[in-house]
């Protein structure tokens, strides 16, 4: 009788915990669906992998800026003030890093002097002429051992450091005194923005958290769908109008109001499927420009995205975990088979497709991927993972030549004032 009552209980529960979409049970966690009145071009399933109007040249007019520093809060630099015939001038040399590959390091420019970091944590700061001011390292000795990958901002008064070992902390720019260090419960693992007295950072766990420059004391923090998944590549956070958007490894993005920290919109552009292949998931960084973002992943999709309403303007299908740069009315996009991608921003309609690896042979280029490119007043400058710095045409789309840095992965390049900077796993080139 009492197994009779148990059989009976059983098959009560299961049919009461079904998972059809009206069953009550087990059904908290619901897939968010994406926005489908959305503009969609290039919808065929093969990736674009070939050169269209290849011929075409564009005229860009925009007026280059001199960039003094890189902490730009909304990652758009434009066409930056460079023409140089890239001789290498000086070298800034350091322990090499151990987790180069993985972590994609910048450097921190500081008015003429550049700050970077060795495979102990050790911070080192640089004058112009590659002469080290000071040589400063605040890690006991097991925390050396974990080969920190730092992370820096500064507002030309202070340097905010964060690592992925989940301590931050802030330095006087002018001695690299220690003024205060905290340890968070996570790592950190996204770009960190300075916003008047206070900076933004994401960590391991996708919280965006806000703290006090001061004190290093934590103000808020909003979190977003976590999961064991983590993305590739560092996550990307930009402010814009008072408003921090960023994304996470499951690539939502989100939008939160600084002054009163409300959300003003969460975005998911990745189903469901994610889950299944999240792990390969890189995302490029997120461009502000105007009233629109934009930002692109490597899996075949190219967003706009209105930032007033979290809404999509358009998707494109280009493969590319690079962060696009606006010029004019133009997005430049380099994909990760080198193709440089020339789109309407407002339209999304792509203008032309140039091969930018044209000139490496078929069975080498297989393994070759860019790692990020800047633009110059009539060059664009890409590096790859080969060790390699790309010149190419910004009018025709055409690479000039290929100038050797190194055998190995160097990171994007940096333009400063006249010069060019990049870093491979243990010295900084500095090229003009």
């Amino acid at each position: 009788m009492n197994k009779v009552f148990y059989y009976v209980l059983i098959a009560l529960l299961i049919n009461g915990c079904s998972f059809n979409k009206n069953s009550k049970f087990w059904t908290e966690t619901q897939e968010i669906k994406i926005q489908k009145n959305y503009k969609r071009i290039l919808n065929p399933e093969n990736d674009l992998r070939q050169e269209f109007n290849q011929d075409l040249k564009i005229k860009f007019t925009s007026k280059p800026k001199k960039l003094l520093i890189s902490n730009d809060l909304k990652n758009n630099i434009g066409m930056l003030n460079f023409d140089g015939n890239l001789e290498k001038i000086s070298r800034y040399k350091f322990s090499k890093i151990k987790n180069f590959y993985e972590y994609e390091p910048e450097i921190s420019f500081l008015k003429d002097n550049l700050i970077f970091f060795d495979n102990k944590g050790t911070i080192l700061q640089f004058d112009k002429d590659s002469k080290l001011l000071w040589k400063k390292n605040y890690y006991s000795k097991n925390e050396k051992k974990q080969n920190p990958i730092l992370q820096f901002a500064n507002n030309n008064e202070y340097i905010i450091i964060a690592d992925n070992i989940a301590k931050y902390y802030l330095l006087d720019a002018n001695s690299g005194q220690l003024i205060w260090k905290k340890n968070n419960l996570a790592p950190f693992n996204s770009q960190i923005k300075i916003y008047e007295d206070k900076f933004f950072i994401v960590d391991f766990s996708n919280t965006l958290r806000c703290f006090s420059l001061k004190n290093g004391e934590e103000l808020w923090s909003i979190t977003t769908d976590n999961s064991l998944i983590r993305s590739k590549k560092k996550l990307s956070l930009v402010i814009h109008d008072d408003v921090v958007y960023f994304n996470n490894s499951l690539g939502d993005i989100t939008a939160i109001d600084i002054k009163n920290k409300n959300l003003l919109w969460q975005l998911a552009t990745q189903s469901s499927l994610i889950y299944e292949s999240a792990f390969s998931l890189e995302t490029s960084e997120i461009v502000v420009d105007n009233k629109n973002l934009f930002f692109s992943n490597n899996k075949n999709q190219f967003f706009s995205i209105d930032i007033q309403s979290g809404s999509f303007n358009w998707e494109n299908k280009i493969n590319s975990n690079l962060r696009s740069i606006v010029v004019d009315n133009f997005l430049l996009t380099i994909t990760i088979d080198g193709f440089l991608v020339i789109t309407e921003k407002k339209s999304g309609n792509i203008i032309r497709v140039t091969d930018t690896f044209s000139n490496i042979k078929t069975n080498k280029r297989k393994k070759i991927k860019p790692t990020g490119f800047v633009v110059g007043l009539k060059n664009i400058y890409l590096s790859t993972n080969n060790g390699r710095l790309l010149v190419i045409d910004l009018q025709s789309g055409k690479t000039i030549s290929t100038l050797k840095i190194d055998n190995e992965k160097i990171s994007r390049p940096s333009i400063i004032d006249k010069n060019l900077f990049v870093i491979k796993d243990n010295a900084i080139i500095k090229l003009n």
